[in-house]
């Protein structure tokens, strides 16, 4: 059973890095639906895109899969016949957790949950791809080649959704899009505290790109189309169809 996120409520002496552990994969569902607005609307729509993407006989690639709810989503509305999901994540405590819910639901459409570096899984026969709230958690250096690496093992007509937290150039509009996030948050319970203390926790590991970043990284990789097609505050989500 999923618990409540209180990792941050105590005054913590040495905050390190934000992890994905043991702690975190527990308290994950009430964390992200507390923590990212409209992540229940992305995570519907998700299913919806694969749905009208998935090819028959091809792989369905959902990387940085956390507890599964992507993949879940996905597989709900697939109806194509011979596809398979590969759920893959570097967090043995999520992959853990992940395998048990996927199992405990019936498809039609295998899923593969696996233990790994997404940067060193071979992306091949792909009509889809998720990146949701992944692509942020890496070295900005390692991004580029990532989705050059997704873009060569899409299939023609494929489609990459990326889910983010954007940063804007315009200060004033950035600092009123964190504020509002944090009012979010506020309203969905978490204390002061917890704010300032998770944000300093994942200031180290997630930097975030503009939209302008994404799509000329995009642009540049090839894809032929791309745009946001989700955004409250300064969360959203993208797509880019090769």
């Amino acid at each position: 059973m999923a618990g409540h996120d209180n990792i941050f409520a105590a005054p913590i002496e040495k905050l390190g890095d934000f992890t994905f552990d043991e702690r975190v994969a527990e308290v994950f569902p009430d964390m992200i639906q507390r923590s990212v607005p409209g992540y229940s609307n992305i995570i519907s729509a998700i299913g919806m895109l694969a749905e009208r993407f998935a090819k028959p006989h091809s792989k369905i690639f959902d990387l940085g899969c956390s507890l599964g709810a992507a993949t879940l989503s996905m597989r709900r509305h697939i109806q194509q016949e011979g596809c398979e999901i590969l759920a893959i994540d570097n967090s043995a405590a999520m992959v853990e957790r992940c395998r048990l819910l996927v199992d405990a639901y019936r498809s039609d459409t295998p899923v593969q949950v696996i233990e790994a570096d997404i940067r060193e899984v071979d992306i091949v026969d792909a009509s889809v791809v998720v990146l949701n709230f992944t692509l942020q958690f890496l070295a900005p250096q390692d991004r580029q080649a990532l989705l050059e690496k997704i873009y060569q093992g899409l299939r023609p007509g494929g489609i990459l959704i990326l889910s983010e937290k954007y940063i804007f150039d315009d200060e004033r509009a950035n600092e009123l899009l964190i504020d509002l996030h944090h009012d979010f948050k506020r309203a969905n319970g978490y204390s002061e505290l917890e704010i300032s203390q998770k944000r300093s926790a994942i200031e180290n590991v997630m930097r975030p790109d503009s939209i302008e970043t994404h799509k000329a990284r995009f642009n540049q990789i090839g894809f032929s189309s791309s745009e946001v097609w989700f955004q409250c505050f300064n969360f959203g989500s993208m797509f880019a169809i090769k």
